[in-house]
């Protein structure tokens, strides 16, 4: 080809290119402009997880283990302990209570195993997304960063409901 065939085609390439662009220009926009502006999340959300406690506070997981062994990237670590106090008393709603569980959210895919894993509903996933740290070490979450009485929740956010139409990135228009 000619040079000036290539200059006519790479011309026409841009104009085609910019014709969709500008027809962009006019349509109604997504951005959220955050964190001025909450973000809607999904019902079915998966952010960081939430130990539950019952209505009394005491702590429902049972150190059953079964959340570890469900996760594929390994991220979940439990020490089990024994409280043989009266049920009163206890620090969790059986006898045996979780003395150390943390979640390496360096490793955690967010896959929701864990959740379906667990036998006591000890573990769901909330919705504070704001995980980012500036060192890795800060990513390992213990029970006292887990626990739902203490976990401190963003503001930046709301949850839509079941019925509401939520943007996305595969809405059609």
């Amino acid at each position: 080809m000619s040079i000036v065939a290539d200059i006519i085609e790479s011309t026409r390439a841009i104009i085609k290119g910019m014709g969709v662009t500008f027809s962009k220009i006019p349509q109604e926009k997504w951005t959220v402009q955050y964190p001025d502006e909450p973000v809607t999340l999904q019902p079915r959300f998966r952010g960081q997880h939430l130990l539950h406690v019952d209505e009394l506070g005491r702590e429902k997981c049972v150190a059953c283990f079964l959340c570890a062994a469900a996760c594929p990237s390994d991220c979940i670590y439990i020490v089990a302990a024994d409280d043989p106090r009266p049920p009163e008393e206890r620090t969790g709603v059986d006898e045996r209570y979780a003395k150390v569980y943390n979640i390496d959210y360096g490793r955690c895919i967010f896959c929701g195993y864990c959740v379906e894993a667990c036998p006591k509903d000890a573990i769901t996933h909330g919705f504070n997304f704001e995980l980012s740290v500036y060192n890795r070490a800060d990513l390992l979450k213990t029970k006292d960063d887990l626990l739902i009485t203490k976990q401190k929740q963003s503001k930046n956010y709301r949850v839509a409901f079941s019925d509401e139409e939520v943007d996305s990135e595969y809405k059609v228009v």
